[in-house]
């Protein structure tokens, strides 16, 4: 991750390129850690509670940076939004950890990644090809509608039983 930020936001011919390698690449180590494990059957409460971070992590870093690369197509208001979807789900992730509870990751929030990075693969590249000049802000509009329904879901889904539980562990 810190390779990607130094990256994007230095000026060189042909960081694009790169930028897109290291983000795919991290992307890619990452989604094949979690195959392996699954595969393996080496999934621990651990890795449950981590991966999602390690996304999260590595998401936010280039949404970053690429609102310093490009805000007049990476708004930094869409950023604050979808990042602040990932604090709120961890939030959640970590009070339901401190009842005993892992939240497995939802298909929308499965839909939220694979759109996120497809949007920011897209924003990296988008200077470099005419064709992304269009696709790349509508992937980060629905990237970013994606993030706060998946979100939203996480909330109504376990919300009320955390509560539950919560209020029961406080008494």
């Amino acid at each position: 991750m810190p390779l990607l930020v130094v990256v994007l936001l230095t000026k060189f011919e042909g960081k694009e390129f790169v930028g897109l390698a290291v983000f795919l690449l991290a992307a890619l180590t990452d989604f094949l850690d979690g195959y392996i494990a699954r595969r393996r059957q080496l999934v621990t409460r651990l890795g449950k509670l981590l991966d999602p971070a390690a996304d999260k992590i590595l998401t936010s870093a280039a949404f970053i940076s690429l609102v310093e690369m490009n805000p007049e197509v990476t708004p930094a208001w869409m950023v604050v939004v979808i990042i602040a979807r990932e604090f709120a789900v961890s939030s959640l992730r970590g009070f339901a950890a401190s009842e005993d509870l892992v939240l497995a990751a939802s298909v929308s929030a499965k839909l939220k990644t694979t759109l996120q990075i497809i949007a920011i693969s897209l924003l990296i590249f988008y200077n470099q090809l005419d064709q992304f000049e269009r696709l790349a802000p509508i992937c980060l509009w629905l990237a970013m509608l994606v993030s706060v329904y998946s979100g939203a879901e996480y909330f109504v889904r376990h919300g009320p039983v955390l509560l539950r539980r919560g209020s029961k562990s406080a008494g």
